[in-house]
């Protein structure tokens, strides 16, 4: 168990005891209890598997490979219309989530074994939007960070797009999102103001400093 995860649920304004539901499920996997992008996650030999994620109307237990789980129950949802890789697992009550617990204990133990064996989603198809196949993918696997992410202006949008994409290798384009990702969850944008000090609000005109020369 850990400690953050403590503090996660305490905090949740909803879902607090269906979440802790998922969790104890969960806990009784091999897969290691972390926080990743403010959300419960659990990984296999440091990969991400699946996480646990809060919603206005529900809340969720979301595979980053999903897509390649056979789902024989036919209960796993795409986060978005797009969604290449990701798939979700939709609860409104503890009940829901006690009486489906064989269901997922047999969809988490295939989603190990697919970590283990090393497969991937083929993510080749691009999407109308065109955005670099690290950040989809991430949007895929996180339906919190998708939802915000569409839920930023167009501009928003195109300045993370551009920004990432203008990185040659794979693994920067993957340092950048993580880097923006709290920003992205705020739904704020790249340039914008995350002190309140700013005198061109949204935009961030570096009165930060401020804060750090104190």
């Amino acid at each position: 168990m850990n400690p953050e995860v403590d503090t996660f649920l305490k905090r949740a304004k909803k879902w607090h005891e269906e979440m802790g539901a998922l969790r104890h499920i969960l806990l009784n996997t091999p897969l290691i209890e972390e926080i990743k992008w403010r959300m419960p996650c659990y990984t296999l030999n440091t990969k991400n598997v699946v996480m646990i994620a809060g919603f206005k109307d529900y809340c969720a237990l979301s595979f980053f490979k999903g897509a390649l789980l056979k789902d024989p129950k036919g209960i796993l949802r795409k986060p978005g219309e797009n969604t290449q890789s990701g798939r979700l697992i939709r609860f409104t009550s503890v009940q829901e989530i006690n009486d489906l617990e064989p269901v997922l204990a047999a969809y988490l133990a295939e989603a190990m074994a697919i970590e283990k064996a090393g497969l991937k989603v083929d993510t080749s198809k691009h999407t109308e939007r065109d955005y670099p196949e690290e950040l989809q993918n991430m949007l895929d696997a996180n339906p919190a960070l998708n939802a915000a992410f569409e839920g930023l202006t167009p501009g928003r949008k195109r300045a993370y797009v551009m920004h990432i994409a203008a990185a040659k290798q794979s693994k920067t384009r993957v340092a950048r999102i993580e880097k923006y990702v709290p920003r992205m969850l705020d739904g704020k944008g790249m340039h914008d103001c995350t002190c309140g000090l700013s005198k061109r609000m949204p935009n961030c005109d570096g009165s930060h400093k401020q804060l750090q020369e104190q």
